[in-house]
C-alpha cells in the first residue's frame, strides 16, 4: 500500500543525507513582542529541522521574522511558546547554565559587527577563544588563518576605528568561526562585502559544513550567494512559508521539463510546481493506481520502478516498465476520465505527486504562456 508523507517534495526528506542528526528543531514556535495591550506577535506556529552540516539560507521581507527566529535559535531571546531544541537542547525553559554552555558550541555573526573599539582586530577575534578556552597556540594559529584568509593580514593590529565597513564585517566573520562551532548563525554576514570578500566568507562555510559537519543557519538578501545553500527557507508575516532543498528542487525541475506540457515552463513557474508536490512512498507489489479508478494525481518517479499492467477484459498484459524521471497518470487528468491501466511498483519506490487542481492549473499557465509568446512573435513579424 502507497504511504503519502505530509512533507514536500521539495523539503529534502527523501534527499541525500536526510538520515543525518538533527542539530536544530522547532516545533510550533510562537514569539510576541511587549507586554499588555502593546503585545504583539512576530512568530506563528513555525516548524523547521536542520541537519548537521546543512547550509540554511532564510530569506523574505524585512520585519518577516527571520532575524527574530535566528535569535531564538541563537539563545538571544526566550522562548515564548512551543519546543526549540538546538543540540539536543530544550531551550524552553532552560536553565542560565544550560544556555551558557550551549553558546560555547555556537557562533554568531552580526550584520552590525559589535566589535569592542578599543580591542584590535586579533583581540577581537580572541575573545571568541577566550570564552570557549581554546589553548593558546591554537588559538593563534586560527586567528592569524582566519584574518588571513579574510584579507586582513595586514590590519590584524588594527583597532575598528581604522577599519573600513566591510573589514569590520570580515573581523566579526571570523570571530564567529574562530572556535570551530557546531552551529553558525549569521545575520547577512555578507551584506557589507565585495563580490570577492563575500565570496570567500561562504567558501569558509561550506568548507567548515563539509570537512567539521557545522551547520550554518544565515539571513540574507544577497541572492549572489544563494548558489552555496542547500534549503532556503522563506519566511513572510512571521511564517516559514516554504522551505525548499536546492538539489532537490533542481532535481525535480529536471525531471519535469522532459514532461512535454510543461517543457514551456519558466524556471520560477517549475519551482513553484515542484514546492506544490508531495512525496508518495510504496513497497514491491503495492499496487500506485487500478485500471477504471478515478484519476486524483500525476506521479514523478523519483526512485525505484514500476510495471504498467492493462486489463483488456480477458487478459492482463505488461505494456510497459517505468523507472526513476518518468512520470504517469496524466492521461487520465488531462482526459478528466478514469484509469486506462494499473500501475504495480517492482520494488521499493518513491514518488513526487501532483493534485488533480495543482495539474490543471499548471497546465492552464503552460497554455498561456505558449500563447503568450506566440503573440509576441506574431506582432514581431
Amino acid at each position: 500500500m502507497a504511504v503519502t508523507s505530509p512533507f514536500p517534495a521539495t523539503s529534502g526528506m527523501f534527499a541525500d543525507g536526510a538520515q543525518l542528526p538533527k542539530t536544530v528543531k522547532v516545533h510550533g514556535i510562537n514569539h510576541y513582542f511587549g507586554e499588555g495591550e502593546l503585545r504583539t506577535q512576530a512568530l506563528f506556529d513555525n516548524f523547521l529541522e536542520v541537519r548537521r552540516g546543512e547550509i540554511v539560507i532564510m530569506t523574505g521581507p524585512s520585519g518577516s521574522g527571520k532575524t527574530t527566529l535566528l535569535t531564538l535559535i541563537g539563545t538571544l531571546r526566550t522562548v515564548c511558546e512551543g519546543s526549540l531544541l538546538v543540540l539536543g537542547n530544550e531551550l524552553n525553559g532552560a536553565s542560565r547554565d544550560q544556555v551558557n554552555r550551549l553558546r560555547q558550541e555556537l557562533g554568531f555573526i552580526f550584520q552590525a559587527h559589535n566589535l569592542f573599539g578599543s580591542l584590535t582586530a586579533y583581540q577581537n577575534v580572541n575573545m571568541a577563544c577566550e570564552l570557549v578556552g581554546m589553548e593558546r597556540k591554537e588559538s593563534d594559529r586560527r586567528i592569524r588563518m582566519l584574518l588571513e584568509r579574510l584579507g586582513l593580514g595586514e590590519r590584524i593590529d588594527y583597532k575598528p576605528d581604522s577599519l573600513s565597513g566591510g573589514q569590520k564585517q570580515r573581523v566579526a566573520v571570523a570571530r564567529g568561526l574562530v572556535h570551530n562551532p557546531k552551529i553558525v548563525l549569521a545575520d547577512e554576514p555578507t551584506a557589507a562585502l565585495d563580490k570577492e570578500s563575500g565570496r570567500e566568507v561562504v567558501t569558509l562555510f561550506q568548507e567548515m559544513a563539509t570537512d567539521h559537519g557545522c551547520t550554518v543557519i544565515m539571513v540574507t538578501h544577497d541572492s549572489r550567494i544563494l548558489d552555496v545553500a542547500d534549503r532556503i527557507v522563506k519566511m513572510e508575516g512571521g511564517r516559514i512559508k516554504t522551505d525548499s532543498a536546492v538539489q532537490e528542487t533542481s532535481v525535480i525541475c529536471e525531471f519535469l521539463q522532459q514532461f512535454p506540457l510543461f517543457s514551456s515552463l519558466t524556471p520560477t513557474t517549475l519551482t513553484e510546481v515542484a514546492d506544490m508536490m508531495r512525496v508518495e512512498t510504496a513497497e514491491q507489489g503495492d499496487t500506485i493506481i487500478r485500471q477504471h479508478d478515478p484519476g486524483e494525481l500525476f506521479y514523478l518517479i523519483r526512485t525505484g520502478s514500476v510495471d504498467v499492467l492493462v486489463d483488456d477484459g480477458k487478459q492482463t498484459r505488461k505494456v510497459a516498465q517505468l523507472k526513476e524521471g518518468q512520470y504517469f497518470g496524466e492521461a487520465a487528468l488531462i482526459r478528466d476520465e478514469p484509469r486506462n491501466a494499473t500501475i504495480v511498483a517492482r520494488e521499493h519506490c518513491v514518488f513526487y505527486t501532483l493534485g488533480k487542481a495543482d495539474f490543471t492549473r499548471t497546465l492552464e499557465r503552460a497554455a498561456s504562456f505558449r500563447e503568450e509568446i506566440q503573440q509576441a512573435l506574431f506582432s514581431r513579424s
